[in-house]
């Protein structure tokens, strides 16, 4: 592994309730400074929900997505609140976003994005074992909530509203999961 550079410097350019926009200046190891940008996120970051509603049946949900101006179709997620585990957030944002709590809640894998230049990081948790229950959440409108056999997975990855790189990840390791549970 070569050295990581040396931070001289991190100035904040921009900031939002969310995001911190931050130019830093880098010294690598073989002499040469440079600026780098980066969108760092605020709080511990996030997490991405894949429920089982059975074996065979995965929940998703269609929501408004700014940064592509349409509704999209994915996972429950959301932002872990300061002080809170992965792994109740993930229980919250389920009873938030689709009416529902989990019994059996199995951390999946932690991903970015884009960690060239944002620095977040999404856990992504398998939610079993599910059972009704609803919780007030913070979303402008009750969202769809979308039943999708396992089983026809080409054919969610084929849709154009079905693009969010953190739901395709999360889907791939729920498939990989299930057929080693076989």
């Amino acid at each position: 592994m070569p050295e990581l550079p040396q931070i001289l410097r991190v100035t904040t350019l921009a900031r939002s309730r969310l995001f911190e926009i931050q130019q830093l200046d880098l010294r690598f190891s073989n002499g040469v400074e440079t600026q780098y940008e980066r969108l760092r996120g605020s709080g511990a970051g996030a997490v991405l929900v894949v429920p089982m509603r059975d074996a065979e049946t995965l929940l998703l949900v269609r929501e408004y997505a700014a940064g592509t101006e349409r509704y999209e179709l994915g996972f429950p997620k959301g932002r872990i609140e300061a002080g809170e585990d992965p792994l109740a957030t993930a229980d919250r944002e389920l009873k938030e976003e689709i009416g529902y709590g989990a019994r059996k809640l199995t951390p999946l894998h932690s991903v970015t994005v884009a960690p060239g230049y944002f620095g977040h990081l999404t856990h992504l948790v398998l939610a079993e074992d599910l059972y009704e229950e609803r919780q007030p959440g913070d979303e402008p409108e009750d969202m769809e909530i979308v039943s999708w056999p396992l089983a026809e997975l080409d054919a969610l990855l084929a849709r154009d509203d079905f693009t969010e790189a953190r739901s395709i990840a999360a889907l791939f390791l729920v498939r990989e999961r299930m057929k080693n549970n076989d």
